[in-house]
């Protein structure tokens, strides 16, 4: 290694050179856990690669996005809704002269602790859980808790990528603007792509979309992205706040609301929906009664109340490994001679 370490050259470019609204990896608040330094990696850097690394991040791939087990290949799952997120962020990051690492690392880690079966799966768990669940908390339980099963603080990420992941949704607003401009870009990511699963899917036209939205942010999904991004950067440049204008902001707000009208919250959508609660439940009811039916890893080193334990399990499931499993212990086999 050289005698200056490349960690502190690139904690020294970001404080010549990011705005000064950014996080600048040396001014973080650290971490619970306090460790030696990296020679070479600034603190949000080690983060974004615990977090790429871990077990919960590859589960993503098996998680649904909105579609319950779509049978194309080209719909979302929650692992490209969160490199998309990850992508726009970096972006508006990168333009806002913030610190890219941050938002990179809190995208990459802000859905972890979404449940099999998307927003209808969230709800079932909330519904069983004493206390009620929240994707949000669950992505910090994940992080901090869950990985590694509690061994030295989880993940022991800093103080602002757990900030930015807790906030990313919900009435607190991250601390961090790199936190902030995670939450929009999630907002951002998800519309976008929901609208173009939808019209994969046959529900959806683009001419059905509102007129108003049409006219504002655009008639195609990279328009609206543009538009969106654009307005982004351009309403936040060298502010202490991120945001969108007001008449950007109303038509994706407007465009959001269509999508939980004519998307999320339709007939067929419900149908599944009640479904998928059905499953949930009994498999919670199944593990809080046999907790020996656990994974061992998850009976031992893990000082938690029963049912807290069986939501972690279940939330980390995929779509496929939660039918398999109630395939597995509720419907019958035939009798093999």
């Amino acid at each position: 290694m050289p005698d200056v370490q490349i960690r502190v050259w690139e904690e020294c470019w970001e404080d010549h050179h990011l705005s000064p609204y950014a996080v600048g990896s040396g001014g973080s608040r650290g971490r619970a856990q306090p460790e030696t330094e990296c020679e070479i990696r600034t603190v949000f850097q080690r983060d974004r690669d615990r977090l790429l690394h871990s077990k919960a991040f590859r589960r993503l791939s098996g998680k649904t996005q909105v579609f319950i087990s779509p049978t194309g290949d080209h719909y979302r799952t929650r692992l490209t809704h969160t490199l998309e997120v990850a992508q726009i962020s970096r972006t508006v990051a990168r333009a806002l002269r913030l610190n890219e690492e941050l938002s990179e690392a809190i995208a990459l880690g802000h859905d972890l602790g979404h449940t099999p079966f998307g927003h209808a799966g969230e709800s079932a768990l909330n519904s069983v859980l004493e206390g009620g669940f929240r994707h949000n908390e669950q992505s910090l339980r994940v992080v901090e808790v869950v990985e590694r099963h509690g061994d030295v603080m989880g993940l022991n990420l800093s103080y602002e990528v757990k900030d930015g992941i807790l906030c990313h949704t919900g009435p607190e607003i991250p601390s961090t603007l790199e936190g902030q401009v995670v939450r929009i870009c999630d907002r951002v990511a998800y519309i976008n792509h929901d609208i173009d699963d939808a019209i994969r899917a046959g529900i959806l036209q683009e001419s059905d979309l509102p007129i108003e939205c049409q006219s504002i942010l655009g008639t195609s999904r990279s328009q609206r992205i543009d538009t969106m991004v654009k307005d982004l950067i351009a309403n936040s440049y060298s502010k202490p706040r991120i945001s969108m204008s007001k008449e950007v902001e109303h038509a994706t707000n407007v465009l959001r609301g269509f999508l939980f009208d004519y998307v999320y919250l339709t007939s067929s959508a419900d149908q599944e929906k009640a479904k998928i609660h059905g499953l949930i439940a009994r498999l919670f009811e199944y593990y809080l009664a046999n907790p020996g039916a656990l994974p061992e890893e998850w009976r031992h080193g893990r000082k938690e109340e029963p049912n807290r334990l069986v939501a972690d399990y279940i939330a980390g499931m995929t779509d496929r490994y939660a039918l398999a499993e109630y395939e597995r212990l509720f419907l019958p086999r035939a009798w093999v001679f």
